[in-house]
């Protein structure tokens, strides 16, 4: 057993900050929760406080902040608020952290998974897209800080498994000839095409194999989850975009592929969970407890691949075109999806237009240099004011009763 690690858990009430506190409760003494964070949901973040008795609790919203230290010193927590951006990148660069789990969803956790990797921690890199705005400058600061990033992406954490424990960002001297990224293809794989049209948000977030938020459970039902996926393999792995293949495989038990030039093709399998990369990363080097089902593969029973249809899943060609295209045009991507995403969930926009703004808003925007964190920035803010007025002026979505209450739940 190695030394206690104290960590930072950055987005702790989401989907993989809750799984990630499961796997700690599993080991007591082994892990110390330094800071908490989360954006709004004061309820769950002093619930997590009360069990881990953190030293710090950041929220965004000055009125969560109130709510929250009344909350707290009501129950006698010497747990202290903090309020703001600022104060994210605060708790991710404190001295006695050594890990940061990274996993603010959407470009807001940027800041702050940055802060921890100019600080020298171990990054737990489930906030993607911090890697598909800011690759350069992510990989950079990690690599002058000596800050290690091991990925939470279940297709990430398997790449990173089945490549040398030795693999040092150089594919030729490690004998890689491909990364295979696989896909579940969403809950609309099979789905007739005309009717993507008419999908609701309550639909797109029923994912078949994962539970997950439900921004990413929509962008794995249009593949820009994949298309992001394959951005972020070209900067953690150093592989060029044409050695990234996307197959997609129903059944999610084997969760990415590495091919090597001597024909051998290495896979990390498991059961569909979370759990199981958060517990790898955790204590890397060493393996601990995931409390996951383990995998039965008689009862699996067979696994199946087919090659994407890029008619289905336009999102995936954008993203390919957006890394070759390089400079803003990944943040450019990004900005665009998640505005048409939110529009989506809302009700206001159909499921089969979400990659016609993408694509754009792509079209109409100066692609031209993302060199610094204030550049990404401002082409991410220029991409989303171009997505809401394109969404502004287009003719508005008719959104029926049951399609508003879907949107809501």
């Amino acid at each position: 057993m190695g030394n206690m690690r104290r960590l930072t858990i950055l987005g702790s009430t989401g989907s993989v900050g809750v799984n990630t506190l499961d796997v700690i409760a599993l080991h007591p003494g082994r892990f110390e929760i330094v800071a908490l964070t989360a954006r709004s949901q004061t309820q769950l973040l002093f619930e997590q406080c009360l069990k881990f008795q953190p030293r710090f609790a950041v929220v965004l919203e000055p009125s969560s902040a109130e709510d929250l230290r009344r909350r707290v010193r009501q129950a006698g927590l010497s747990c202290e608020v903090l309020c703001g951006l600022e104060a994210l990148e605060e708790v991710a660069a404190l001295p006695e952290v050594d890990t940061v789990m990274a996993a603010i969803v959407g470009i807001a956790g940027l800041r702050s998974t940055l802060s921890a990797a100019r600080a020298g921690k171990r990054v737990l890199l489930a906030n993607k897209e911090s890697l598909v705005t800011a690759g350069p400058l992510l990989m950079d600061a990690a690599r002058s800080s000596g800050a290690q990033l091991l990925p939470i992406d279940s297709e990430h954490n398997a790449i990173f498994q089945a490549l040398p424990a030795s693999y040092s960002g150089h594919p030729d001297v490690a004998g890689v000839r491909r990364i295979l990224l696989t896909a579940s293809g969403g809950p609309f794989r099979l789905l007739p095409l005309h009717q993507l049209e008419k999908v609701t948000p309550e639909q797109a977030c029923a994912h078949p194999n994962w539970v997950m938020g439900r921004k990413i459970s929509v962008d794995s039902a249009t593949m820009m989850n994949k298309g992001l996926e394959v951005i972020e393999a070209h900067w953690l792995f150093n592989v060029a975009p044409e050695q990234i293949e996307v197959v997609i495989h129903p059944e999610s038990v084997i969760h990415s592929l590495v091919e090597y030039i001597d024909g051998s093709v290495i896979a990390q399998l498991g059961n569909p969970d979370m759990r199981t990369p958060i517990a790898h990363a955790l204590d890397f080097p060493q393996r601990i407890a995931a409390g996951v089902q383990f995998l039965d593969l008689a009862r699996v029973g067979a696994l199946h691949f087919e090659k994407p249809d890029l008619q289905r899943f336009p999102c995936l060609h954008l993203a390919y075109e957006a890394l070759a295209a390089g400079g803003a045009a990944p943040t450019v991507l990004n900005a665009a999806n998640e505005v048409a995403v939110a529009h989506f969930l809302s009700g206001l926009l159909s499921f089969s237009r979400i990659p016609e703004v993408i694509e754009g808003v792509l079209a109409d925007t100066d692609l031209g240099h993302a060199r610094d964190l204030e550049e990404i920035l401002a082409a991410d803010a220029a991409a989303r004011a171009r997505a809401e007025r394109k969404l502004a002026r287009a003719r508005p979505f008719p959104v029926s009763g049951a399609r508003r209450r879907a949107a809501r739940s």
